[in-house]
């Protein structure tokens, strides 16, 4: 069975940002700007999207 994934792009900068925030773009595994990853589409990580989705581009798929 293929796990859902769904890819993020960062299209804002961390830079003055809380400390929460930047922990759940780490957590997500995004370094720099315009870097796209792929995760697993759980609820942990939607939590962590969901927090940070006016830095981040998702792409359901």
């Amino acid at each position: 069975m293929a796990d859902k994934k769904i890819k993020l792009t960062m299209v804002r900068s961390a830079n003055g940002r809380l400390a929460s925030h930047k922990a759940c773009i780490a957590g997500l595994g995004i370094r720099k700007m315009h870097q796209t990853v792929e995760v697993i589409d759980t609820p942990e990580n939607r939590g962590m999207v969901n927090k940070v989705h006016y830095m981040l581009e998702v792409e359901e798929g």
